[in-house]
């Protein structure tokens, strides 16, 4: 599955890029048409804008030398080519087609557009000052180089997610942890979308789709009104374990639409000026409604945050393109740093508000509300990436226990919630029905998605237990010679 939907995302991506050569190349499949080099010229032609030399012919001979001038062209680029050769990529091997097409996605795509996102995050790259010592000494060290090299490979990876981060950020509930699961109830596809193009999408009717609907509807308005190429198709990120890769090299290009946004000097500023009165007008307004409302009901109470939160979401519409800003930390005039803070602040004023209602709510409804909020954390958190399998078997093995328990408790929930009578002694209701409704929809939600959680669980863990197994399994290429060291491993085993 994975080698399927990487070999199709690669080849909508390569045929994106070679749509600009002259003339254009299509690609039909990928491990045939590789096999000739011609492919690979064109693409690292376009791509790094320098002609680089090729035989003009197709015979054996002819295509091996031009392979071989496509890797030596990536390796004058230091990039490391581990276990690709020649020989193989001539045989049209697909692990090795797709090593490769990948390592070039990720320099010539990726590392590109996170390049200058890296310092906004703080992050090591080859260009900031803080990552590279520039000594002669250092300059002749290849494995001090080898070293920076493999660092800023893991920061351009977190810079992009930082990213995506920050626009699904400004939407709420929205999270995303990592290139995988994050992604595939397409929330955070539509959340990019509608940062970057303010109206696109409508995010709370996405909340009560299937996940399928959702990615359908992202992937066709990236392509229709953000001429992003269809890379993706639902059934390929709505999986247990989606690939990460396939994912990555996606959204790297909603990363490209945003960098390709015109931003003039004076008409940021003049935004940046509106947002500001805004941001301050929804403090007070804010500050108001808390006074008014506190010796309300909790229905009024609800209602008003209702209210209010419908008007804020659409009147932060036009100021979503400056709130999202693709100017780092260092570059923010005073006036922008100071509108991010005062963001920062009315998120968390709202967040809280949002908190303590939910606190208010009447039994047994606060319980379910926790218990609700409890779970979802839970599943968006993602997978754990830990290195050394034997921790990684025992964070999984407790992420089960703890999702067990919590899911022992569906069903008691479920029935509470639906036998619930919403009305006090003199027959007014004492929640919204709404907010009934947002409830049950939130309940259906993780008993649909329940039997994929603990999959997803369950396959990290024996990913794990393999992981450690063919650790062990790799002691035994030594010999021991004495007794007592044989009996010591297979105790320990």
């Amino acid at each position: 599955q994975r080698e399927f939907t990487q070999k199709k995302t690669f080849t909508s991506w390569i045929n994106s890029i070679l749509a600009k050569h002259i003339p254009p190349y299509v690609v039909s499949d990928l491990y045939t048409d590789i096999q000739q080099g011609h492919l690979l010229l064109d693409l690292l032609e376009v791509l790094s804008g320098q002609h680089l030399p090729r035989e003009k012919g197709f015979n054996t001979f002819q295509c091996r030398s031009n392979i071989e001038n496509a890797l030596t062209f990536l390796k004058s680029r230091s990039l490391k080519l581990i276990n690709i050769h020649v020989a193989d990529i001539i045989e049209g091997k697909p692990s090795i087609v797709l090593g490769l097409i990948w390592t070039i996605i990720f320099h010539f795509h990726i590392e590109e557009l996170a390049r200058t996102l890296a310092c906004t995050y703080n992050q090591p790259s080859p260009d900031c000052s803080s990552a590279v010592d520039s000594s002669p000494k250092a300059s002749r060290s290849a494995k001090k180089s080898a070293k920076i090299k493999e660092r800023w490979k893991m920061s351009a990876t977190k810079a992009l997610l930082l990213w995506a981060k920050e626009q699904c950020s400004l939407h709420g509930s929205v999270s995303v942890t990592d290139f995988k699961s994050s992604w595939r109830s397409g929330l955070a596809f539509l959340a990019i979308i509608q940062t970057l193009r303010p109206g696109l999408v409508d995010l709370e009717k996405a909340k009560a789709r299937s996940n399928k609907e959702n990615l359908k509807e992202a992937f066709r308005i990236a392509e229709l009104e953000l001429n992003i190429p269809r890379l993706l198709e639902p059934e390929d990120v709505d999986i247990v374990n989606p690939d990460e890769r396939s994912i990555m090299t996606y959204v790297a290009q909603f990363l490209q639409y945003f960098k390709n946004l015109p931003e003039s000097e004076e008409d940021m500023q003049e935004k940046v000026r509106e947002a500001m009165g805004w941001l301050a007008a929804q403090e007070k307004k804010l500050a108001k409604l808390l006074v008014e409302t506190e010796n309300e009901t909790y229905c009024q109470k609800y209602k008003e945050m209702m209210s209010f939160m419908e008007t804020f979401n659409q009147e932060k519409t036009p100021f979503l393109p400056v709130l999202s800003s693709k100017r780092g930390e260092a570059e923010l005039s005073e006036d922008q740093q100071q509108m991010r803070e005062e963001w920062d602040k009315v998120i968390s004023q709202i967040n809280e508000w949002k908190a303590k209602l939910d606190q208010m709510l009447p039994s047994p409804l606060d319980s379910i509300e926790a218990w609700l909020q409890e779970v979802e954390r839970l599943q968006a958190e993602g997978l754990p990436d830990l290195q050394d399998p034997f921790k990684a078997m025992s964070a999984f093995r407790e992420i089960i226990v703890i999702y067990k328990g919590l899911m022992d408790c569906f069903d008691s929930h479920l029935d509470a919630l639906q036998s619930f009578k919403n009305e006090d002694e003199k027959s007014m209701p004492l929640v919204l029905p709404e907010k009934l409704e947002e409830m049950k929809r939130r309940l259906s939600n993780i008993r649909s998605t329940n039997s994929s959680t603990f999959l997803e669980y369950h396959y990290g863990l024996c990913s794990a237990i393999a992981n450690e197994v063919m650790a062990k399994l790799n002691i035994w290429d030594v010999k021991y010679g004495a007794k007592e060291s044989v009996e010591s491993l297979l105790e320990n085993w």
